[in-house]
């Protein structure tokens, strides 16, 4: 009677708060499956095969807008209506159907009636390989890197743009993670306007005596913390405390930069390093999911504390999480972490 009373006291779920901010989780234990029952309900990834129409493939550069960016040898180039480059690295062009566009004198056509103001913007896709079904999991230690240099480029580049306050930097892998076409990518918007979530971030900062972020980096780079996967000697990666999601990941470098921008070329390749490692852990541990992964940063925030957040989508939102904004998680930060690690073997 007893043991059964302790296994269900350790089998208890537990509401957590965000580190330093209003938000909460339920940890779930008692509902979770291993990591194998994961990746049987969404399936590993599609097989990797080469469509003819892939516009994103290399000879195909006529099918996509004329990039404004193209990486090759390390140097940069841009297309031309008349003339494509070649034999590139990486590309980077107008989504052609972008959420967002450029549309001119913004700043006389703001303010229309209705609450509602033209969907000014730029909306970039960013090719991370001319090889069709290549994943980051396998590049190299200096492709991951060059991609880095690539997202930083491109962020300043919109920082640049007088009208622009905010950058979301993201990727999408995976039909579940909301990808549409299967070669490598990620995407970028500018917008200008900074989103409620991150304004929230900055007044939840400002109320604080150091930047949260360097407190909870102290504690959870710590060995000794249960959530810890791993560290380089730019970058720690842990699952956070309140973790929305099984297997949510965070990567956090370790000096205080508030945007790509301000990111070193050891720091850029240290955050390359180890997006590719948690990848990998979750092709070996979940068996090749769909994820997204996400850039938070503020340009004109110094205060502000660049992370990286990484989600494989093996879980779906359903009416509680729509309706009171608290997510359930049938695996603990803690345990996710361990498997991650590689302490404890997938079918454990």
């Amino acid at each position: 009677m007893k043991k059964r009373l302790l296994g269900c006291l350790l089998n208890m779920s537990e509401i957590r708060k965000h580190y330093f901010l209003p938000e909460y989780c339920i940890i779930a234990e008692e509902r979770a499956k291993r990591p194998s029952d994961f990746a049987a309900e969404t399936g590993d990834a599609e097989p990797e095969t080469r469509p003819t129409h892939c516009a994103f493939c290399a000879g195909s550069e006529e099918k996509t807008p004329p990039a404004g960016a193209v990486y090759k040898e390390g140097r940069i180039f841009a297309d031309t209506e008349e003339k494509r480059v070649r034999k590139w690295d990486f590309r980077c062009f107008q989504n052609l159907f972008p959420a967002l566009s450029p549309i001119p004198a913004f700043s006389e056509l703001s303010g229309a009636g209705g609450g509602a103001s033209p969907g000014f913007g730029f909306h970039e896709v960013i090719v991370e390989s001319p090889v069709h079904g290549k994943k980051l999991s396998d590049f190299s230690a200096v492709e991951l890197s060059e991609l880095m240099q690539v997202y930083r480029d491109r962020v300043c580049h919109y920082r640049a743009h007088e009208n622009i306050r905010y950058v979301p930097l993201f990727k999408n892998s995976g039909g579940a993670a909301g990808a549409s076409l299967d070669h490598p990518h990620s995407q970028l918007l500018a917008l200008p306007l900074l989103p409620p979530l991150l304004e929230t971030e900055l007044q939840a900062i400002g109320n604080e005596e150091k930047c949260p972020y360097c407190t909870l980096l102290e504690i959870e780079k710590e060995k000794e913390s249960a959530r810890f996967i791993r560290e380089n000697r730019e970058c720690v990666a842990f699952t956070p405390y309140c973790s929305k999601s099984p297997f949510e990941v965070w990567i956090l470098p370790k000096k205080h930069v508030n945007y790509l921008g301000d990111c070193s070329k050891q720091i850029l390749s240290g955050l390359g390093e180890m997006i590719g490692y948690v990848l990998d852990s979750y092709g070996k541990v979940l068996g090749n999911p769909a994820y997204n992964y996400m850039f938070y940063q503020l340009f004109d925030a110094p205060e502000y504390h660049l992370n990286l957040r990484l989600l494989p989508r093996i879980s779906l939102l359903a009416g509680f999480e729509m309706n009171t904004g608290i997510y359930i998680n049938t695996v603990s930060p803690e345990r996710a972490a361990s498997y991650l690690r590689g302490d404890r073997l997938p079918e454990e």
